[in-house]
């Protein structure tokens, strides 16, 4: 469970709450005309830029800004590291029994054993990095999406509010409701972008870059051990994806 991320987010929520009970009455900031316009509107005008199974595929996506579980390349490295040695002693079929958590490494390492080319091991977990890559971005373009809607639909509102305001200038009890309307409506926006779509999307934004940079590593380390590279040389190359304070640390250690 990320805690940054919900925390966060509720945080920020919870301010935005004690803001307006401080205020006065809380019931005045909630207006179920606003709530359609921006919210509902909002939503179905995301969903015409996509098709079905991909609007509603985005819940798993942005599942992972709030529980995700990822390695640390310093443990991908560790376990490259011991395979590459098992595969100089013994051979592929000496990983058959190693115990890999990480779905993608076992893949390659169960290519190795099936005797796999080399070629055929690269340009199949490629594509599965490519194919990753693409689908955490169709979910952060949905969520980009929505924070560029959500204020124009709150606009929208306002318009809707400015208008029904002026038809009703000479009855003096509809212009409270049509001004609640046309200022809720970007309020409503304003919140629905700006604490809800853009940090989930920035949040997504950083599971890519960590999830991208580990298959990467696990690709260059299957493919080391397939090329019969030494273990040290191995680990020397994957070194390379860890910050330059870490990598340091490590050798301080070794």
């Amino acid at each position: 469970m990320d805690l940054a991320t919900i925390l966060g987010i509720l945080g920020a929520i919870g301010f935005i709450v004690m803001a307006m009970v401080l205020g006065g009455d809380i019931n005045m900031f909630i207006d179920t005309q606003s709530i359609l316009i921006v919210f509902c509107g909002s939503t179905f005008v995301v969903l015409s830029n996509y098709n079905l199974g991909q609007f509603f595929g985005i819940g798993k996506i942005i599942a992972k800004a709030f529980m995700f579980k990822i390695e640390q390349p310093e443990e991908l490295i560790e376990k490259s590291v011991e395979m590459a040695d098992a595969a100089r002693k013994g051979g592929f079929l000496a990983l058959e029994e190693a115990e890999i958590s990480n779905a993608f490494m076992q893949k390659g390492v169960d290519m190795l054993v099936d005797g796999h080319d080399a070629d055929v091991v690269k340009g199949t977990l490629q594509k599965d990095i490519n194919l990753t890559t693409e689908r955490h971005e169709k979910g952060i373009g949905m969520l980009m999406a929505l924070a560029e809607v959500a204020p124009a639909m709150g606009m929208i509102g306002t318009l809707i509010g400015l208008v029904a305001m002026l038809s009703n200038m000479d009855d003096p009890k509809a212009i409270g409701p049509a001004m609640a309307v046309a200022l809720l409506t970007t309020l409503y926006g304003a919140f629905l972008a700006n604490v809800i779509a853009i940090p989930i999307a920035n949040k997504l934004k950083l599971r890519l870059a960590e999830e991208k940079l580990n298959q990467e590593l696990i690709l260059d380390a299957v493919l080391g051990i397939q090329d019969g590279q030494n273990p040290r040389v191995i680990e020397g190359l994957l070194k390379n994806y860890l910050s330059e304070s870490k990598r340091v640390v490590n050798t301080t250690e070794e």
